[in-house]
């Protein structure tokens, strides 16, 4: 199958976010032939059939959550609460197994070629979710949460140690794995301080819900005096492999501990939309050079390029302008920063169907990908 070579032109004065990881794709962009990424119908000219992208990576997911999709129940973000718990409740490795390979396939042809899969439902069923990655095709990294309080007893870890301890007998059986305190809610400040020395140690990626809901900030000044991603700071939980998972109400002071770590923010605007959790304030956190990834998250809605999509809406509907993040930037969000990270160094690209209704008649493939494109676009891997 022959792949075209495409072009395209970034707006420099138009970009105010700069990804730390973008070598994959930017290598692809900078190097296609001037001209060839116009795709016109009706040329009595030879077209290419399909384009190689890096894969995009889903830096957030949980997989057992597909299964409340269609589900309108619930007024709030904590009243869906009690449905995820309910449905977290009936898991077990043989069902995660089951239906974990279903999402996993879904993942893989919308364009997802790795995942994160931030797992908190126990140590059997963290191994039944690598064995479903493995036969969908997808790669997988397990970000293993530390539930210390709240949430099902079956969550829970009886002291942080255990919690070490899971992580190290699946690091043992080859399995990519991150440390992932649930949020500061489930953790309290000593777990986090022991799991913040232990991912510096290994330099494993951390990954952690933060700044998601009004109520949760509320709560962390009641306990702490101080807000979620500041407590994280204090603690040691900071640093250029931490993820901060949602962040829709982070503060500027909190946006600013995050740059100076070098950390980055994971968007999941489908299921942030679905939840009603808010916005990412997505200009502050691109004028502080933060890298964004994107993970699928609730698994209510599967697709790259939405989400990618939700992103630069928001940034345009904050900013009041078009063209606030670059194509190849969103690119770069999607697939590098992704893989940045899980800690990443291979994952595999996808293949985009160029002869798909989306792009007859486009003249550049890259930008009527992200702004006009559904996952349907890509070919089954």
């Amino acid at each position: 199958m022959a792949a075209v070579r495409g072009e395209h032109e970034r707006d420099e004065d138009r970009d105010q976010c700069q990804p730390r990881d973008g070598e994959r794709v930017r290598k692809l962009l900078q190097g296609r032939r001037d001209g060839a990424g116009r795709h016109e119908c009706g040329k009595d000219t030879p077209v290419a059939e399909s384009l190689s992208l890096p894969g995009f990576v889903d830096a957030h997911s949980h997989g057992f959550q597909r299964a409340l999709r269609g589900r309108a129940g619930g007024t709030d973000f904590w009243e869906w609460r009690e449905l995820m718990l309910a449905e977290a409740e009936r898991q077990t490795p043989a069902l995660v197994r089951r239906e974990y390979v279903q999402v996993y396939r879904e993942l893989r042809a919308a364009g997802y070629t790795a995942v994160g899969e931030f797992h908190y439902l126990g140590f059997d069923e963290a191994l039944a979710a690598v064995d479903a990655a493995a036969e969908a095709g997808i790669r997988i990294v397990i970000l293993l949460a530390a539930y210390g309080r709240g949430g099902l007893p079956r969550f829970r870890q009886e002291s942080v140690n255990e919690y070490l301890k899971q992580v190290e007998d699946l690091r043992g059986r080859g399995i990519l794995v991150g440390v992932a305190p649930h949020s500061v809610r489930a953790c309290p400040a000593d777990w986090l301080e022991e799991i913040g020395r232990y991912a510096a140690a290994e330099r494993l990626p951390l990954h952690v819900h933060a700044d998601e809901q009004p109520r949760e900030i509320e709560e962390c000044l009641g306990e702490y005096g101080i807000r979620p991603i500041e407590l994280l700071d204090r603690t040691g939980c900071l640093s250029e492999r931490t993820t901060v998972v949602h962040a829709t109400h982070a503060d500027g002071a909190e946006l600013d501990l995050v740059a100076r770590a070098g950390a980055r923010v994971c968007a999941c605007p489908t299921t942030e939309a679905n939840l009603g959790d808010g916005f990412l304030p997505v200009e502050r956190v691109c004028t502080r050079g933060i890298g964004i990834c994107i993970g699928s998250d609730s698994n209510v809605r599967i697709d790259p390029l939405e989400e990618l999509r939700e992103l630069e809406g928001i940034a345009r509907r904050q900013a009041g302008r078009r063209n606030v993040i670059s194509t190849e930037t969103l690119l770069c969000f999607g697939a590098d920063e992704g893989a940045g990270s899980l800690g990443l160094e291979q994952w595999d690209d996808v293949e985009v169907d160029l002869s798909h209704t989306s792009l007859r008649g486009v003249e550049d493939v890259f930008e009527a990908l992200v702004s006009g494109c559904g996952a349907d676009v890509f070919l089954e891997a």
